[in-house]
């Protein structure tokens, strides 16, 4: 699509980057004045919020290095250009929650409230960021004859990321961008038919994440790695965590719910 927004002589500025910090900095606002209405001091909110923009960055472009590793290894070129690269929404996830879960257990901070405070947030910056995707032609899709299916020309792109150009492909960045916009509205109408329990919110994402995610990859066409040669990696981790996040939303039920009779008692 249009990979390089602007150039300035030696200065180039390009869509994913730009849409990449909105998608951050969209998700942290949201974030922040959800945090506001449970009470939480917000320079610990707006510090946790760096925190996991940081390990999120961090944790993707490791599990990309990973998952092409060979690509990665051929050359210091090759290696430095992860910089530039997106990385792997999974990776941030798996790296920014425990750096989470450190930095509420230091600070004393109700740790499934504040996960539901920012689990609508992930999701509208990630629904942000594929558009991101969109735009530089990465995170591409399989050739498709379907009336929908988008085409690239630019070069850049095709040189960046191995885009292939003038061939119909599943606009895959659109397919995960809906998914991540549907799964916030279903987030938000629970919470407001029903109080729920802490960390329902944050483990609902979890589920609806890893499941429309895990059907997204089978039109992915970008090489991102196998597991078994069977499924994807990002399948494999939806593998994984779809069932442990229904356990978690069972545990927590349940606890609560034992909790509030013991308070009535």
């Amino acid at each position: 699509m249009y990979p390089t927004l602007l150039s300035f002589g030696p200065i180039t500025i390009y869509s994913y980057g730009v849409l990449l910090a909105a998608a951050y900095l969209i998700g942290l606002k949201l974030a922040l004045v959800r945090s506001a209405r449970q009470g939480f001091d917000p320079n610990k909110v707006m510090d946790l919020g760096i925190l996991i923009i940081v390990s999120a960055l961090v944790g993707a472009k490791l599990m990309l290095f990973f998952v092409d590793f060979e690509y990665f290894s051929q050359s210091a070129e090759r290696l430095l250009s992860l910089v530039r690269a997106g990385g792997v929404f999974y990776g941030g996830l798996l790296l920014a929650v425990p750096v989470a879960w450190w930095y509420l257990r230091r600070h004393r901070m109700p740790i499934w409230t504040a996960c539901d405070a920012f689990a609508p947030g992930i999701a509208l910056g990630h629904a942000i960021g594929r558009l991101g995707c969109l735009m530089a032609g990465c995170c591409y899709g399989k050739p498709t004859d379907m009336p929908w299916g988008i085409v690239f020309t630019n070069t850049f792109a095709a040189t960046n990321v191995g885009t292939p150009l003038d061939v119909h492909l599943h606009p895959t960045q659109l397919y995960e961008s809906f998914a991540e916009l549907g799964i916030l509205l279903m987030l938000l109408g629970m919470e407001r038919r029903s109080q729920g329990f802490p960390g329902r919110t944050f483990w609902l994402y979890v589920l609806l994440y890893g499941a429309s995610r895990f059907v997204t990859e089978f039109y992915r066409g970008d090489p991102r790695g196998m597991v078994f040669d069977a499924i994807s990696t990002s399948q494999f981790v939806s593998v994984l965590i779809v069932p442990l996040s229904i356990v978690m939303l069972v545990y927590l039920a349940r606890f609560s719910f034992t909790d509030q009779r013991k308070s009535h008692a």
